[in-house]
């Protein structure tokens, strides 16, 4: 019986350590949805989440969250070449470079830790 009870007890922890991971969100919002080419749904990212987006995901004309070039890490600029022509999405870690006329990811940087 005790051997019993320690198993659930392990069990509930592992799942409540899971369900705290998958409500660990980032800051960045991605399209869940459209209608007719448009975004109509939108969604927060966990962190993992976000960590898995790559080139090629595409966040569209109307996302919100486009970061404005001149706030980007100034020492990110220069090490990646970042142009100003392009779009930017910078969260938790990264910052995605992203085609101004497919609005796809071209370019996934890991911005290091302070």
């Amino acid at each position: 019986m005790t051997k019993s009870l320690v198993l659930l007890a392990g069990a509930a922890i592992a799942l409540a350590g899971s369900a705290a991971e998958a409500r660990s969100y980032s800051n960045q919002i991605a399209c869940s949805g459209y209608r007719d080419g448009q975004c109509v749904a939108w969604n927060r990212l966990t962190r993992k989440q976000a960590g898995e987006v790559k080139v090629g995901t595409v966040f569209g004309p109307n996302y919100s969250y486009y970061s404005d070039y001149s706030t980007l890490p100034q020492p990110l600029v220069t090490q990646y070449s970042l142009a100003p022509s392009a779009r930017y999405v910078s969260t938790d870690g990264y910052v995605y470079v992203v085609d101004p006329q497919s609005y796809a990811v071209t370019r996934v940087i890991t911005v290091p830790a302070h």
